[in-house]
């Protein structure tokens, strides 16, 4: 063969190989668009500019064609590769007999078995998989899997297995595209909504059966009888003060997370903070018979807003009023601290000396309608969102909550958040 049938035969690979990676390109970002995982201008840009790649390799080849003769080479596969590599999910390209061309390290991560050369059977052990890709390869027809791992933990995916033809009228895909979205942190937070959901009329429907319940007696049996009108008058306004108590709590979750990417910037003071919300709670400390004791520097100022924080230390110095009771005494300390990265950070502890809390609860104190013990939580007027609020508000001022407890040691919660000292001051 002369070197000029090489090279038209070199520049007609070229083509065909650069069309199946600007085809392979093309469905895969348009995949990408349309699940939502990039959005439509950046997969617009991003093919563009593999387009622009592609036709840059073949023309630069075609250049060095006519400086020298060369051998027919595989520069199709490293576009492809190289593109493959470049995606922002786990991406698996396939031949038509189902051997790994091409992989990314997201991939590689996903299914460490996977190896270039290897039938993608080898470390994908999933047979829905394996049948899509055969259908996919067979009829040149997009397929989707779901399907679920349980090890090491539960994880959801799903995978569009895309075939690529290099002719539109091609008999059979040259190429078969696997791409794979992670559905995992969708399926979790569709199961935080049910959980939520069903919480939530947990704790509502408790307290309206009470309601009905008194009210039908009232109508009822203890139409006349005064002394029980005056006592179940007296239950159904505590009942209903619940009600309204979980209420108010879930709106207020509401607006903290709708504006949860907002930090706060508004310099607010702790110490007159903290004075505030002890000086609001001193009747509940002097009817259960506990003495307050604050340790507090003149100022130390944050970035925060003042009635979120409020809430914060409310929820924290009355929690430990209720349920830490039995040692008859609080300690409230705000200082200066650092924090893990060596940066000042405020640092403001509620520390009681109560029965304390078992080492199994202290993970999950902070979710929400969750409770170390459901009936005292109840008989405390509690709603199970208290900690939950803390959480979410300190996310929203770039803080953290710490707790450190033991059975018979009491508890201490700690807030730490980021001091308002400018950088040049520190």
């Amino acid at each position: 063969m002369s070197l000029a049938e090489d090279r038209a035969m070199l520049t007609g690979k070229r083509w065909r190989g650069g069309r199946l990676v600007i085809a392979a390109a093309a469905i895969v970002f348009a995949g990408l668009a349309f699940a939502g995982t990039l959005p439509v201008a950046y997969a617009i840009a991003g093919f563009a500019i593999v387009t622009a790649a592609a036709v840059l390799a073949i023309r630069t080849g075609e250049e060095e064609d006519r400086r020298q003769p060369i051998a027919i080479s595989e520069r199709g596969d490293d576009l492809l590769r190289a593109v493959v590599a470049g995606l922002p999910d786990p991406v698996v390209a396939l031949d038509r007999d189902g051997r790994v061309m091409a992989l990314n390290e997201r991939a590689r991560a996903l299914a460490p078995a996977l190896r270039q050369g290897e039938p993608v059977s080898f470390a994908l052990r999933m047979p829905e998989l394996i049948e899509a890709i055969g259908r996919a390869a067979a009829e040149g027809r997009e397929q989707r899997v779901v399907y679920s791992e349980r090890v090491p933990l539960d994880r959801w995916f799903e995978t569009i297995v895309m075939p690529v033809k290099r002719e539109p009228g091609a008999a059979r895909p040259e190429l078969v595209l696997m791409t794979f979205h992670d559905l995992t942190p969708l399926r979790r937070v569709e199961e935080m909504r049910a959980d939520f959901v069903a919480n939530a009329s947990h704790e509502l429907r408790t307290p309206l059966a009470a309601l009905l319940g008194f009210i039908e007696t009232l109508q009822g049996s203890a139409r006349e009888d005064a002394k029980a009108r005056g006592r179940f008058l007296a239950i159904m306004q505590e009942q209903a003060r619940r009600m309204a108590r979980l209420i108010d709590d879930l709106l207020s979750l509401s607006r903290i997370e709708l504006n949860a990417h907002r930090r706060p910037d508004t310099p607010v003071d702790l110490v007159p903070i903290v004075r505030q919300v002890v000086d609001g709670l001193e009747t509940l400390a002097r009817d259960r018979g506990v003495t307050l004791q604050i340790e507090a520097s003149t100022a130390l100022s944050v970035r925060g807003d003042h009635d979120e924080l409020v809430r914060v230390f409310e929820n924290l110095v009355e929690n430990a009023l209720k349920y830490g009771a039995a040692g008859r005494r609080v300690d409230i300390k705000v200082g200066l601290g650092s924090s893990t990265d060596r940066e000042p950070e405020a640092q403001v502890s509620v520390r009681d000396y109560g029965p304390g809390i078992a080492p199994e609860h202290l993970p999950r104190l902070t979710e929400r309608f969750y409770r170390v013990d459901v009936s005292e939580s109840r008989a405390q007027g509690g709603t199970g969102l208290g900690l939950a609020l803390v959480k979410h508000i300190l996310n929203r001022h770039r803080g953290r909550l710490t707790i450190d407890s033991a059975p018979g040691e009491g508890a201490t919660f700690t807030v730490h958040l980021p001091t308002a000292v400018p950088a040049h001051q520190r």
